[in-house]
């Protein structure tokens, strides 16, 4: 699948990933209510209403990476699988995304 259908797939709550990525468990899925600390120790967006409280996380070998980008690679791939019930898979097919 392309890049804008596994868009798709994380915003209705699924989880997506390149065929390609060499790590196990490996994908990218969509965070919410997302708040911080600043130095001072201020709290932004304690209550999740501000515009831009998601982003996309990546899931790597080495922990969760919020605010991950896409190369240009990734976002001109054809080769993007959506998360199904069995593990990760092409849908083509699939109407939802």
């Amino acid at each position: 699948m392309n890049f804008g259908k596994a868009l798709n797939v994380i915003k209705a709550g699924g989880k997506a990933r390149r065929k390609g990525w060499n790590g196990k468990d490996q994908y990218i899925y969509l965070v919410k209510n997302l708040s911080y600390v600043e130095p001072s120790g201020h709290v932004v967006n304690p209550q999740h209403a501000a515009y831009g409280s998601a982003a996309i996380a990546f899931r790597g070998t080495q922990g969760t990476q919020i605010g991950w980008l896409a190369s240009q690679a990734d976002m001109l791939a054809e080769d993007w699988e959506a998360e199904t019930a069995l593990g990760f898979a092409v849908e083509e097919d699939d109407e939802r995304f």
